[in-house]
């Protein structure tokens, strides 16, 4: 059972949220620029969960844990804890980049001014599946480890050998495994069979419902461009398959709101090539949203779907997304001069943003670059494919060894 460090301070699991939505903001087929990313969280973490699109590499699920460790048998005081645990981090750099394999590796462009650490992008879910087993911010930890090492201190030699220590002074999974005896001056991204063998387990005990617990252990990595269309899809259960239909649904209705709401702004700065463009994608989204076989669905079982997993979606959003599902059912998907369909973008968009809006504010209609959060939402599943690749190889070491 997780331990617990109490203090008073800012809640973990509302800022480690808020973390993961302000690096969205970094990436610009991400933005959140309609108020969707409540629902579209909603849907990652059920089919996902643990997983943020920020996420590049499985092993890193390893490596943050080996560096903590490190630091903790070393007693590293909480004064120095975090400057220590960011050098050890910025170290990963350099052994990674010599292998050939680069892609995921975090600080390939700003080195040692990495901001973002991996530890920051995988702490969440370290502890959504149970390697983490202390609930409390990374912050926390870091200003108060001399909490666990005086209980530590004071539980030294009340225990047997092979017993596991109290709950109270456990930071990592017991049997996490052991980091290479070169680490970290020779690392690389490839799973050992015992590395993965580990992380599938805690996977499948802490998250064994979710449709990402059922692809990790009954099915081969697959190439597809959204969730919905993998191959093994008629062997998914209910619930998976529901939350499936209705992920395509959401994404396929709402896909085409950013690009009305481009073209909008297109229309404001009278840039006619970007008009264009952003008619022909309405039209070709058009094309998609009528092929869809969801369309139809009821409102009401997305609601359901969605409630109660940790992220607040408003009356208003719900309000917003029923006219939007609405006026496309009365369009058949021919809003792009539709004034109502313009009315709730613009209205939708001033609601969010304010004084800040682009249609108002002209910096920040200077600041807009022409595709404000037009990328479909997949619900991290481009990283997705990628994590399962890697455990699905360090799964298959022992048969190749032994064939």
């Amino acid at each position: 059972m997780p331990s617990t460090l109490t203090w008073i301070d800012h809640d973990p699991e509302a800022r480690d949220r808020a973390l993961r939505i302000l690096s969205l903001f970094q990436q610009k087929e991400s933005r959140d620029e309609l108020g969707l990313g409540a629902i579209r969280d909603s849907f990652g973490d059920a089919l996902f969960p643990g997983t943020s699109t920020i996420q590049t590499r499985l092993r890193y699920m390893l490596f943050v844990p080996w560096v903590y460790i490190e630091l903790e048998n070393k007693r590293v005081p909480p004064s120095a804890f975090a400057v220590k645990a960011r050098q050890m981090e910025i170290a990963l750099i350099g052994p990674l980049l010599k292998n050939y394999d680069h892609s995921g590796v975090y600080g390939i462009r700003a080195g040692k001014y990495l901001k973002r650490l991996p530890s920051s992008v995988y702490w969440n879910g370290l502890g959504v599946w149970g390697i983490r087993l202390i609930s409390c911010s990374q912050d926390e930890y870091h200003r108060h480890i001399d909490v666990i090492y005086r209980r530590r201190d004071a539980s030294h030699g009340r225990y047997e050998k092979d017993d596991f220590p109290e709950a109270e002074i456990q930071v990592w999974h017991p049997r996490m495994p052991d980091p290479p005896s070169n680490f970290p001056d020779h690392l690389n991204f490839e799973l050992s069979f015992e590395e993965a063998s580990f992380l599938l387990d805690r996977l499948l005990k802490s998250q064994k419902e979710s449709l990402l617990a059922y692809l990790a252990l009954n099915c081969k990595p697959v190439d597809c461009e959204f969730p919905w269309q993998h191959p093994d899809k008629k062997n998914f259960s209910p619930l998976h398959k529901e939350l499936l239909n209705y992920g395509e649904f959401f994404s396929t209705i709402m896909h085409g709101a950013p690009f009305l709401y481009n073209l909008m702004l297109a229309e404001e700065v009278s840039l006619e090539e970007l008009k264009e463009e952003h008619r022909n994608e309405l039209e070709e989204w058009r094309t998609r949203l009528l092929d869809c076989c969801y369309i139809n669905l009821p409102l009401e079982g997305l609601w359901e779907l969605v409630a109660g997993r940790g992220h607040t979606i408003t009356k208003r959003s719900k309000d917003f997304i029923s006219a939007w599902h609405g006026r496309i059912l009365a369009t058949n998907g021919n809003v792009v001069d539709d004034s109502e369909s313009r009315t709730l973008v613009r209205m939708r968009e001033q609601q969010l943003k304010g004084t800040h809006s682009r249609f108002t504010n002209q910096r920040a209609k200077d600041q807009w670059t022409g595709y404000a959060g037009v990328g479909q939402m997949g619900y991290r599943w481009g990283n997705v494919m990628t994590l399962l690749s890697d455990l699905h190889t360090g799964l298959n070491r022992r048969t190749h060894a032994e064939s």
